[in-house]
């Protein structure tokens, strides 16, 4: 095997600051679907300083970095092109400023066997430098193929599933044919699957396809416009699973459930009936 578990689980990543600004927030917006139409006064909060406010999601932008330091965890040896983000949880503490800076630490919090691979689970959290109080915290699972079946725990169920009735509401998000090159050089992640037609038919796919977070992104958006009236703050945390692919140029189509504590989320693509965002809970501030 090549994860060493005793190694491995409790490690630390390596620490990473990270700083933005006012136009950092409006390309991540962006690159999630903002600006469309131009002229709403909804959208150009996202895509115009003036009343700038940033689309709760870029809290999984600073831990980027610091999350693929997990290939320098002694231990962890293993092939790149073999992950699969299989999960992200996001809690964001308090507003999100549109410029700061934050000072990050992570360690890797469990492996488990999934049999046909391993998930790996990360925690990061990132302190805002003004306050000096915890403004993101990132729980991601990655799931890399062919490190599994070593008697491992299987972690915990999936849970959130979707309510059996119809949804509340009921979201289109249209993605750009080049939503993914857009992203890549917004978020860091230079993958080639997201971006070289060749990597990508190596791996599997027909074609490049877009990063989960950006789907995670675009599916934020929709929730906090259509169920939390447009105010980016009332979003308190959002834990989804990444259970298909989206190909640049699809329809994502939200599917939102209000259980009274808590919207029960799905999303998935509209030209091929497939799910590509499952057992995701949306918690929500008064």
């Amino acid at each position: 095997m090549a994860i060493d578990l005793v190694k491995v689980v409790g490690a630390e990543l390596v620490a990473e600051g990270y700083s933005w600004t006012d136009d950092d927030v409006i390309l991540y917006n962006l690159a999630v679907g903002a600006g469309n139409p131009p002229t709403d006064p909804l959208e150009l909060k996202y895509a115009y300083e003036a009343d700038l406010q940033a689309v709760p999601s870029f809290g999984t932008i600073p831990p980027f970095g610091m999350m693929m330091s997990m290939g320098m965890v002694e231990g962890f040896d293993i092939n790149l092109t073999q992950i699969l983000h299989g999960s992200q949880e996001l809690i964001v503490h308090g507003p999100i400023p549109t410029s700061g800076t934050v000072t990050q630490s992570g360690r890797v919090v469990d492996v488990f066997d999934k049999g046909k691979g391993a998930l790996v689970v990360m925690e990061i959290v990132s302190v805002l430098d003004e306050t000096g109080e915890p403004l993101f915290t990132n729980r991601s699972s990655i799931f890399v193929r062919g490190e599994g079946g070593f008697g491992g725990e299987s972690g915990p169920p999936r849970g959130h599933e979707a309510p059996d009735r119809e949804p509340d509401q009921l979201i289109e998000s249209p993605t750009l044919p080049q939503q993914a090159l857009l992203y890549r050089m917004v978020s860091g992640d230079k993958n080639p699957l997201h971006a070289d037609p060749d990597f990508a038919g190596f791996v599997g796919f027909e074609r490049p396809i877009l990063h989960g977070l950006c789907t995670y992104g675009v599916v934020a958006k929709a929730v906090v416009d259509s169920a939390l009236n447009g105010e980016p703050q009332r979003l308190a945390s959002f834990n989804a699973r990444f259970t298909g692919h989206v190909f640049p140029g699809e329809t994502l189509i939200t599917r939102i459930w209000d259980e009274g504590d808590g919207l029960i989320v799905e999303a998935g693509i509209k030209e091929r009936g497939t799910t590509v965002l499952s057992y995701a809970l949306v918690t929500v501030r008064s």
